[in-house]
């Protein structure tokens, strides 16, 4: 018996579905969601540290609203994020048949996740913004994927959250699909 014959939570499901499947696409999403949750964790503790200390002696009503909106929001990218490989950790703990292409195919909806998140930052950037009190406009569309960043910059940024929406549905829609 090895250390990783089983898992007992997020962390350990990750050695484990990577050690278990014999997907290289999913064993490359193992890693690199791992980091990405690590660093998507990290950021979102600084963030509402952050956020706390800047509203350190305020009252409840709307601060508190805006601190459980981080939270919030923040389950809604790491959930998809982690989801593909704890449901392939479940799968092989489980002994489930299921289609031959399921580790494939969440990993591929884990990276179209990943890409939805870009794309949705990407479309929520404002034409011009003011950091360190200087205005500055956001960068012109250039290169290979310029028509890309152009599609993604009209769209308007209060529906950019859609588009981690649908990255996400599609997350669940790969598990249904190939299970």
């Amino acid at each position: 018996m090895g250390r990783f014959d089983s898992y007992s939570g997020l962390l350990s499901a990750y050695p484990y579905a990577f050690g278990r499947s014999d997907s290289r696409l999913f064993k490359s999403y193992a890693l690199v969601s791992g980091l990405l949750a690590g660093l998507f964790a990290f950021m979102m503790v600084a963030a509402v540290l952050v956020l706390l200390g800047n509203t350190e002696g305020a009252r409840g009503g709307t601060l508190t609203l805006s601190r459980t909106f981080y939270v919030v929001v923040g389950l809604f990218v790491f959930v998809p994020l982690v989801a593909p490989v704890l449901l392939v950790a479940r799968r092989h703990r489980r002994d489930t048949p299921v289609d031959s292409r399921y580790d494939p195919a969440l990993a591929a909806a884990g990276y179209l996740f990943v890409l939805s998140v870009y794309a949705g930052l990407v479309a929520s950037m404002p034409e011009t913004f003011t950091t360190n009190g200087e205005t500055v406009a956001r960068p012109e569309p250039a290169g290979l994927l310029a028509p890309v960043v152009e599609a993604l910059y009209s769209i308007p940024p209060v529906a950019s959250p859609l588009l981690v929406l649908a990255g996400g549905i599609l997350v669940y829609l790969a598990h249904r699909r190939f299970r």
